[in-house]
């Protein structure tokens, strides 16, 4: 009996010893934004909530993030509205659950100081840098089609966001089209023209949203819920007082610390986006009208050129059921 119950102790000492080494390993991509998830990320949280092991993966543009989850390398990502159109138009098997934030203010368009780019129609004939196939460059394109300018009157340069600060120093470009924290980095020596903000105004609407591959979703339905709720939580605590979010408050020396913003710049970064609340996320303005809006985004790129064709339906790129659960 006594060697029966050894036996059985050790067993157990052995899964228990094993359970920890045993963790999915799971890589998350995502653009390092200064958000308050960004908070949840350093404190472990996401690891704490889901039980996994997780390998951040911090991505230049939607292009990149299109390109790993296609490969298989990446299975849930954030991802902007645009390459979310672009990547669902190509058939990439991957679902929008839930939005991580609007962009608002977070990606504008910034002219240098000597560009003689005083308002929008002054881009004519000037050099704009912005990542091709991302949220921004919709957002430009939308812009020079309000002002009725030709995408061919302006030199678009692609550049990755972590690219284009040098590309500004070295006189390279005019202007760009890019998001935080290189935005506030830029605009030390730039002039704001307009943000995502406007453009969303004038029928162009922009959005980052995190995304699964369908598969890894129905095998971890329970883990993507529990991770959702850990992005909600950490979106809700920055609504209840954004006040006290200042560059000397742990939170924003975390994110800070985590992302490689300066502290000073993190309060306005944050004010730029829209955190919406998972419970909101489900009306038409957001998952609810997710495969709408898809749609009206990739036959935009259809006639900029930017795609061949749209879907017919993109309804199959988005699931609220993880957001239902979650909220």
């Amino acid at each position: 009996m006594k060697t029966r119950s050894r036996l059985l102790l050790a067993a157990a000492g052995l899964a228990l010893a094993a359970g920890p080494a045993m963790a999915e390993t799971v890589i998350i991509g995502m653009f390092g934004n200064p958000t308050p998830m960004q908070a949840a990320r350093a404190e472990k949280k996401f690891e704490a909530a889901t039980g996994w092991d997780i390998e951040w993966r911090v991505f230049g543009a939607g292009t990149e993030v299109i390109a790993a989850m296609a490969s298989g390398d990446v299975q849930l990502s954030e991802l902007g509205s645009s390459p979310l159109a672009i990547a669902a138009s190509q058939g990439v098997d991957l679902q929008a659950f839930m939005i991580a934030h609007g962009l608002g203010t977070a990606e504008s368009l910034i002219a240098k100081q000597d560009s003689g780019i005083a308002k929008l129609e002054d881009v004519k004939g000037k050099r704009i840098a912005v990542p091709i196939g991302s949220t921004a460059h919709y957002s430009l394109m939308g812009a020079l089609a309000h002002a009725g300018i030709a995408e061919t009157e302006v030199t678009i340069i692609n550049l990755p966001a972590d690219q284009i600060a040098a590309a500004w120093d070295s006189g390279q470009v005019d202007a760009a089209f890019v998001w935080e924290p290189v935005q506030n980095q830029i605009l030390q020596t730039g002039t704001f023209i307009i943000g995502a903000d406007q453009t969303a105004q004038w029928g162009y609407p922009t959005f980052d949203a995190w995304v699964v591959n369908r598969s890894f979703a129905e095998a971890n339905a329970d883990k993507l819920v529990a991770f959702a709720k850990v992005i909600d939580e950490a979106n809700k605590e920055y609504l209840a007082d954004p006040a006290a979010w200042t560059p000397d408050s742990e939170k924003v020396k975390t994110i800070a610390e985590i992302t490689g913003a300066a502290p000073d710049q993190v309060p306005a970064i944050l004010k730029g986006f829209t955190f919406i609340p998972l419970a909101d996320q489900l009306s038409e303005t957001w998952m609810g009208g997710a495969a709408a809006t898809m749609k009206n985004t990739a036959e935009f790129l259809v006639k900029a050129g930017r795609i061949d064709a749209a879907a017919d339906d993109y309804s199959g790129f988005v699931t609220t059921s993880i957001a239902e659960a979650a909220k």
